[in-house]
C-alpha cells in the first residue's frame, strides 16, 4: 500500500489522539528509517528517546525472536526467570533494591505514587498523601499522572484532576521547601525535564531537594522514564548530580523498543507493596523482559556509556556551530544524546521540512527542538543531519530577509 492509502484507512479508523505527520515508516536500521514509499529519514528522534539502540539492533532482535519461540507471557502469579534476572540487573546497577515492571513509564510513575501514598499511610497515618512535582514536568497521561504533570496544555479538558498534587517552579529548592505541608508526603520530579524543554537543573538544586526531603522525611521519587538507561552518558541520570533517589521509575528506552516500565525502590519503601495491593496483567512478562536483558547488557557492555559521553559533545558543539549563523536559535543545551535547541520561533515547520529533506526530529515545548538519536549515532550521520539542518534554517533565514 502507498502512504496515502495508509493514511486514508487511518483516517477510517485511528482515534485522533496524535498529530500524525503523513509519513509511514515500514523499516528500519539503526539511526535510519524508511517509509512505506522506500524513501530513507535520519532518525533523530529515536521513537522519542526509545530506540537508544537504533532500530532492529541486532541483540534485540536475537532476544526477541528466541524467547518468542520458548514463552511470550505467563502470568505474574508465578516465578518469571526473565523478570528476575532483570531485576537483578536494574538494582545491581544501581541505588535500589526492589523493582516492579508495567507497560509504560506512565505506569511506573502510577506505581510510584501509589508506593510512596502507601509508604507514607503505613508509617504516618492517612493525614500523608501529598505529592510536590515541578511546573513544566510530564509524567504521563493517565488520570495520576496528568494530575502530577505541571503543563495545563495537558489537563486542560479532564477536570476535576485528582487532589493531592502540587506544583512548583523547577530548580527552585526554596520554592518547594515553602510549598510542604505537614500532608506533604512525596517529591517527585524529573532530573530533567523533557517534555518541558530539555531543561537542566543544578546539581545544588537535586543535592538541596535530596537534603530536604530527608529532613522531612519526605520520599524522593526520580522519573527517568526518558533520561535513563544511557542517554545521557551514565546509566541513570541521577549519576550527574551526586545524589540517590528513594524511588526511581524507568521505560522508553528499557527494552529497545519492546513496552516495558519499570519502578525501582529502596527496601524501606518497596515493602509497603504487598499482595493485592499493585498489580500488571503484562508487566515484565518474558518477551518484553528478554529485550529489555539484552538492552541493558548491550549499554553496559559494548562501551555505549562513554561513547554516548563522547559523541554527545560533538553533537553539541556541531549544533552549536551551526546555530550560531542564525539569529532565531537562542542556544543549545543538553547531557549526552538528550540535546534541546532554544528558538525564538515556533519549530513546527522546522519539523515538517526536517521530513521533507529526510530528517526526522521533533519540536517540545513549541520552541525547543529536541535530538534525542540512538546511543549508535555516528559522526558521519550527526554530519549529515547538521547539513540538513543548516539548509532548513538558511531558508528560513532568507524568508526572514
Amino acid at each position: 500500500m502507498t502512504a496515502d492509502e495508509w493514511i486514508r484507512k487511518s483516517d477510517r479508523y485511528i482515534m485522533k489522539t496524535y498529530g500524525r505527520y503523513p509519513l509511514v515508516p515500514v523499516r528500519g536500521e539503526g539511526c535510519r528509517l524508511w517509509d512505506s514509499d522506500g524513501k530513507e529519514y535520519l532518525d533523530f528522534l529515536g521513537g522519542v528517546a526509545v530506540n537508544a539502540l537504533g532500530h532492529c539492533h541486532p541483540k534485540v532482535v536475537q532476544a526477541l525472536q528466541e524467547q518468542s519461540a520458548r514463552l511470550i507471557h505467563c502470568s505474574n502469579y508465578y516465578q518469571i526467570p526473565q523478570q528476575i534476572e532483570l531485576a537483578e540487573l536494574l538494582c545491581s546497577h544501581s541505588f535500589a533494591d526492589k523493582a516492579f515492571f508495567c507497560n509504560s513509564g506512565a505506569e511506573a510513575n502510577e506505581a510510584a505514587i501509589k508506593l510512596a501514598r502507601k509508604h507514607s499511610r503505613d508509617r504516618f497515618g492517612e493525614q500523608r498523601y501529598e505529592i510536590i512535582t515541578a511546573a513544566d514536568s510530564f509524567h504521563g497521561r493517565t488520570m495520576a499522572t496528568v494530575s502530577a504533570t505541571g503543563q495545563e496544555k495537558v489537563q486542560r479538558f479532564f477536570d476535576p484532576l485528582l487532589h493531592g498534587f502540587k506544583h512548583v517552579p523547577f530548580n527552585d529548592a526554596d520554592a518547594l521547601a515553602s510549598a510542604i505541608t505537614p500532608a506533604t508526603c512525596a517529591v517527585m520530579l524529573e532530573p530533567i525535564q523533557g517534555e518541558g524543554g530539555i531543561n537542566i537543573p543544578s546539581s545544588e538544586y537535586l543535592q538541596e531537594v535530596r537534603r530536604i526531603c530527608d529532613r522531612e522525611r519526605l520520599i524522593l521519587i526520580l522519573d527517568e522514564v526518558q533520561v535513563g538507561m544511557g542517554r545521557t552518558g551514565r546509566l541513570f541520570a541521577y549519576e550527574h548530580f551526586g545524589i540517590e533517589p528513594d524511588i526511581m521509575t524507568l521505560a522508553k528506552a528499557l527494552a529497545g523498543g519492546a513496552p516495558i516500565g519499570a519502578m525501582l525502590a529502596r527496601d524501606e519503601f518497596a515493602d509497603a507493596f504487598t499482595p493485592g495491593t499493585h498489580g500488571s496483567t503484562f508487566g515484565g512478562n518474558p518477551l518484553v523482559c528478554a529485550a529489555a536483558i539484552a538492552t541493558v547488557r548491550t549499554i553496559l557492555e559494548d562501551g555505549l556509556l562513554n561513547r554516548c559521553e563522547e559523541i554527545g559533545e560533538y553533537l553539541l558543539r556541531e549544533l552549536e556551530a551551526v546555530g550560531g549563523k542564525y539569529f532565531f536559535v537562542q542556544g543549545v543545551r543538553g547531557i549526552g544524546l538528550m540535546i534541546g535547541m532554544g528558538l525564538s520561533i515556533p519549530g513546527a515547520d522546522i519539523v515538517k521540512k526536517g521530513h521533507e529533506l529526510g530528517l526526522l526530529l521533533n519540536v517540545t515545548h513549541d520552541t525547543v527542538l529536541r535530538f534525542v538519536p540512538p546511543l549508535t549515532v555516528s559522526k558521519l550521520e550527526i554530519d549529515s543531519m547538521i547539513r540538513i539542518l543548516d539548509k532548513i534554517f538558511a531558508g528560513i533565514q532568507e524568508e526572514e530577509r
